[in-house]
């Protein structure tokens, strides 16, 4: 009897054990609050390490908080991170070295930085995908887009931001003739 318990005492102990580090080693979680409700992320940490920290430095520091949704082309992605609400640009702290060749895929419902021409000149703004975009994956020595998340749950509000009407403003094309505000990005805790 005492071997039973013994044993049964030290399957709990292994099963606690393995639970709290398979919590512990779980991908962190950010909620985007926009006009159109709330678009949760899971940040793939692992195979994108410096992008995945760069984007979690710019949370923590309030950096999204009251900028737009400021490119949104159906069929495609919607992009923000870089404009407020009247098109002014937000300079980033850094840009970072591009990660795209992750083996993560610009697949619907990724989350991936935007960049210039300079593979490594992404700093604050990023996209998700509304479908799969294969043409912005890397491909042999050409580097992407680097995927660095997905989302987990919000895809009808990511839809209902792929929809709105948008124009040319300002010089900007695909521009939401109103403003797509994202109110804030937050870590979700463990």
């Amino acid at each position: 009897m005492k071997m039973l318990k013994s044993n049964f005492v030290r399957s709990c102990l292994l099963v606690i054990l393995a639970a709290s580090s398979s919590h512990a080693l779980a991908n962190p979680h950010v909620t985007i609050n926009t006009d159109f409700g709330v678009i949760e992320l899971e940040l793939l940490e692992k195979l994108a390490p410096k992008t995945v920290d760069n984007f979690l430095t710019l949370v923590d520091d309030g950096f999204y908080d009251g900028l737009v949704f400021h490119r949104v082309i159906a069929n495609f992605m919607i992009q923000g991170g870089g404009y407020t609400p009247d098109l002014t640009y937000k300079p980033g702290p850094a840009t970072i070295p591009n990660e795209s060749f992750n083996g993560v895929k610009n697949s619907r419902g990724t989350i991936a930085m935007a960049r210039l021409s300079d593979p490594d000149s992404a700093d604050t703004q990023f996209f998700i995908n509304v479908k799969d975009n294969p043409h912005l994956d890397a491909e042999g020595d050409r580097a992407g887009y680097a995927v660095f998340g997905r989302v987990v749950s919000g895809m009808d509000v990511v839809t209902k931001i792929e929809l709105v009407n948008t124009h040319l403003r300002g010089g900007m094309a695909a521009v939401p003739e109103q403003a797509v505000v994202i109110h804030s990005v937050q870590r979700l805790s463990d």
